[in-house]
């Protein structure tokens, strides 16, 4: 593991030289103004908040409360179930469609490349203002958990197949001219040979793309879904304490993204 660490130091050396004394001495400063700059920020803010008595014990006692906390874990369940739900759907239906970009049929892989390409430009919240005013206006309802699913789904389905394209393209091509050797025929060499290979590949990427997922459903408040984000707007604008409500909202974002951040590095290492 040492001598591989030191492999890739070595790689990064070659990419560009390392600093010299002045180059060094100029980072250390302009590190140094930066972190000054931004702790005069944050004391500004904070005392701006004070000064509004936004940080009054009253604004965050109510977080002792069952209810209160009841209520915003709710919330959290709502936005974890949204995640589980697009991730099952998103990451087959993105494997589906690379497939079909890597696939020798040339009109596959154009549908599958302009799927992709398609949803990868399209903004989400586009997509969540179709399925919620466009739709209906044709007579296609949908209720409100799912027209927050499909277009994440959509979205996200195209990010995947992108993740999948790069893993099966990284791999040797010998894998692929061993399974026809075997006389598997391009499905099967791609389905039992490659794309196993391909997915433990990136499933750091995988796990990743979890963190947007997550990030995604905060939209909810679009189709008045009630998720973590939203219950937090419901509860600080009833009990005017909007700031200490968003701060605690963010804090169960951040923790819930760490870890799945830190089950990425996990396989990242074991790849490793």
């Amino acid at each position: 593991m040492k001598q591989l660490t030191k492999a890739r130091r070595d790689d990064i050396h070659l990419l560009f030289d390392p600093p010299g004394p002045r180059a060094r001495r100029r980072i250390r400063i302009a590190t140094a103004v930066s972190l000054a700059v931004f702790a005069a920020l944050l004391a500004f803010a904070v005392r701006q908040f004070a000064a509004h008595g936004q940080l009054d014990a009253d604004q965050w006692r109510m977080f002792g409360e069952w209810p209160i906390i009841r209520f915003l874990l709710s919330g959290l369940g709502q936005t974890l179930l949204v995640t589980a739900v697009a991730a099952a759907l998103a990451f087959p239906l993105g494997g589906i469609v690379a497939l079909g970009r890597l696939a020798r049929n040339r009109p596959t892989r154009a549908l599958a490349r302009t799927y992709v390409e398609l949803f990868r430009s399209v903004p989400l919240l586009l997509l969540l203002y179709v399925f919620l005013f466009g739709l209906p206006g044709v007579g296609l309802t949908f209720p409100v958990f799912w027209q927050l699913v499909i277009p994440i789904v959509l979205g996200n389905a195209a990010v995947v197949a992108e993740i999948f394209r790069a893993g099966v393209l990284s791999l040797p091509r010998g894998q692929t001219e061993a399974a026809y050797s075997l006389g598997m025929t391009h499905r099967q060499a791609m389905s039992g040979v490659v794309f196993p290979q391909a997915l433990r590949a990136v499933s750091p990427a995988l796990v990743s793309q979890l963190v947007r997922l997550l990030k995604d459903s905060t939209l909810g408040y679009v189709v008045s879904y009630l998720e973590l984000l939203h219950q937090a707007k419901v509860l600080g604008e009833y009990y005017h304490a909007v700031l200490s409500t968003y701060l605690v909202a963010a804090a169960c974002f951040i923790a819930v993204n760490s870890a799945l951040s830190g089950a990425a590095s996990w396989l990242e290492a074991r790849r490793a």
